[in-house]
């Protein structure tokens, strides 16, 4: 099976595409955000390995949410 370039998508699997890539974007730049400003105490794990894990890893949202609710301290 050949695979689909852009353009031969439809327009609402493009606009989906844009959408969930904005979500994880926006995921990721939260969970970073957080991360730097949280101090090491307040984190579960060691944040040299958060941040990688979150920028890096194509987890479509998944790990920055793992991280904002099983990885922070209250």
């Amino acid at each position: 099976m050949a695979r689909k370039r852009w353009a031969d998508l439809s327009p609402r699997s493009r606009q989906l595409i844009i959408a969930a890539a904005a979500i994880d974007g926006a995921l990721k730049a939260v969970a970073l955000v957080d991360l730097a400003r949280r101090p090491d105490a307040e984190v579960r794990g060691r944040k040299a390995l958060w941040a990688p894990a979150i920028t890096l890893v194509n987890s479509v949202g998944v790990l920055p949410i793992v991280y904002l609710v099983f990885g922070r301290r209250r």
